[in-house]
């Protein structure tokens, strides 16, 4: 439900090619994580998408594919075209891309490979930059859509692809991606589980592919200065009981030494979300859904913020704070605020994600190299195991317009994307010239993509498993290179605390062994709703969002805890019923 921070965007940005599938960012009413931190906007664009002109170019508009009669159609998912076909496109771009000199998004890497794999040759009927929701990259969308000026292949959210399926401008591709999906693309569209194709399905049909990130990698934990622990004689956690005996253990026990009490037990956000200092984990704990969509024990789509559970959670927040557990302080601090507090030694525990390490936590290794931070699975309230909540992480959707000539193209320029990228016939030449390399995040320049779920786990089991054997000889490019950052913090040939934090995400200790427990053990639990923003989401949801924050932090810095009742009667009244029946509406209709 929550936007990420800023500087989590930030943060994520500079490891994307680490991290982040798809760049799955979080959707308002999908996502309470943002890992990736992938996490994924509902725009018109994904953080994928390339380049930084602001220009337009391409064409103004139409259908420029070459007519099927003149092309004998391949019949393969990697046939080329002969002659080749001309396809028409629009893309949505920010400054963040860069371009190799002599490069441009009408002419890349990836439209020189297009033409030269596929005879597929791209043609952009506007350009322009602007990929956040709501901003110029939507709109121009959305002035396409109303105008009904559409290209051959349409990049769109989940509301726009409603409004196009619902207007009867799509192509079909039910038949389309079973002849022409490869297995490996297939495989990568389920591995995060059936909702991204179901939510591009309506009436059965499959209207649209989905651009998949990896829900998974948004699950929360908790990060613990291991340090401290061993110091005071402490265990590492298994209840929460624990958890909260360490959190005042840190606050009144000096675990810095230095003879005052300036050390907090855990870090917390003036926003409450956002992957670092979050209280969803902590949330999660007493089986509490913040900011998602559950299923109450009748079966019926209920709102997790206003179950009696979150009640519960926050009473024990409130405690923590009034014990000085929390910075009293932290409801004017942003995650980069806190992040200074953690890096500057006065934290030693936060619930958070996989990616931690590599911001705040390294900045706490630079200033004090005794400092180490170890990741655990969140620790349940009682006698029932923990489910960490994990939002949908498909934010973009690739559709074709009804009556376009090759609607198989699209399917086969994914195809050639994951193949490149992770297939078995990737190699460490390509993924440096059509991925990472030299310094560009090359993959942006595609404009159809599809990312594997797993792709960060298999890095850590690809990566352990290369540590214990010495082999490396079966890791692709990312792999190798994870490989060696880590090797080299392990084996002291290099002091980069950076270096440290990727052997804290994938090493064999690392983050993804949390992960890894969640999905062997079928845990993690994601939102019910995955679908367009509803029209009382559009209407009502900020406005409530607002009041959910501000009573939430007012009860954690000592409010009445019943305030929360007040809070769910005033939700249900000012729109959250209505938007209740639209979600279980859609949930009857899916």
């Amino acid at each position: 439900m929550h936007k990420p921070f800023k500087w989590t965007a930030i943060v994520l940005m500079t490891f994307i090619f680490v991290f982040v599938s798809a760049c799955s960012s979080s959707n308002d009413n999908k996502n309470t994580s943002n890992s990736s931190g992938n996490n994924a906007s509902s725009n018109s664009s994904s953080s994928n998408s390339s380049g930084t002109d602001n220009s337009s170019t391409g064409n103004s508009g139409g259908n420029t594919s070459t007519d099927s009669s003149n092309t004998s159609e391949p019949a393969g998912e990697a046939d080329k075209y002969d002659p080749p076909i001309d396809v028409t496109s629009v893309r949505i771009i920010n400054d963040t891309y860069k371009f190799m000199e002599g490069q441009t998004i009408d002419n890349n890497m990836w439209t020189q490979l297009l033409e030269e794999k596929l005879g597929i040759k791209i043609k952009y009927d506007w350009v322009v930059s602007g990929d956040q929701p709501g901003g110029q990259g939507e709109q121009k969308m959305n002035v396409s859509i109303a105008s009904g000026d559409l290209p051959d292949f349409i990049p769109v959210n989940a509301k726009q692809l409603k409004q196009l399926q619902e207007a009867d401008e799509l192509e079909d591709l039910t038949a389309i991606y079973d002849k022409y999906a490869s297995p490996f693309l297939k495989e990568i569209l389920n591995q995060d589980g059936p909702a991204s194709l179901n939510s591009a399905t309506f009436g059965g049909k499959l209207m649209a592919i989905p651009n998949t990130g990896s829900s998974m990698d948004g699950a929360a934990m908790i990060w613990i200065r291991k340090d401290w622990l061993d110091k005071l004689g402490l265990q590492p956690p298994k209840t929460m009981a624990d958890v909260l005996a360490i959190s005042q253990a840190f606050t009144t026990k000096d675990p810095d030494g230095n003879g005052k009490p300036d050390t907090y037990g855990i870090a917390l956000n003036k926003d409450l979300y956002g992957g670092f200092a979050d209280i969803t984990g902590f949330m999660n704990s007493y089986h509490a859904y913040p900011g998602t969509w559950i299923k109450d024990a009748s079966g019926n789509i209920v709102y997790g913020s206003i179950q009696p559970e979150m009640k519960t959670a926050l009473a024990e927040m409130q405690k923590m704070y009034k014990n000085g557990e929390i910075d009293k302080e932290f409801g004017v601090k942003d995650g980069g605020k806190e992040a200074e507090l953690t890096a500057s030694g006065k934290i030693g525990m936060q619930f958070g994600q996989m990616w931690n390490p590599l911001w705040p936590l390294v900045d706490s290794k630079k200033n004090d190299p005794n400092a180490q931070w170890q990741s655990y699975p969140l620790a349940s309230a009682d006698d029932q195991p923990v489910t960490p909540q994990v939002g949908f992480a498909t934010g973009q959707y690739f559709a074709v317009k009804k009556g376009a000539a090759h609607p198989e193209a699209l399917l086969k320029m994914i195809n050639l994307f994951v193949e490149t990228g992770w297939g078995q016939t990737t190699t460490p030449e390509n993924y440096a010239k059509y991925f990472t390399g030299d310094g560009f995040e090359k993959f942006k320049m595609m404009p159809f993509q599809a990312w594997p779920a797993r792709k960060n786990l298999d890095i850590h089991l690809h990566v352990t498993a290369a540590l214990d054997s010495g082999d490396t000889s079966g890791l692709n490019p990312e792999e190798k290179d994870n490989h060696d950052k880590i090797k080299s913090w392990m084996d002291g040939s290099s002091k980069e605390p950076l270096n440290w934090a990727y052997e804290r995400v994938f090493g064999k200790e690392g983050s993804f062994v949390v992960i890894n427990q969640y999905v062997s053990g079928n845990q993690l639990k994601l939102t019910e709703f995955y679908g367009a923003p509803t029209p009382a989401m559009v209407e009502k949801e900020s406005n409530l969002k607002k009041r959910e924050l501000e009573t939430f932090t007012k009860i954690i810095m000592g409010d009445s805890v019943d305030t929360f009742d007040k809070f769910v009667e005033e939700w249900k009244k000012l729109g959250g019923d209505q938007i209740t029946q639209e979600v279980n509406d859609w949930a009857k209709n899916k």
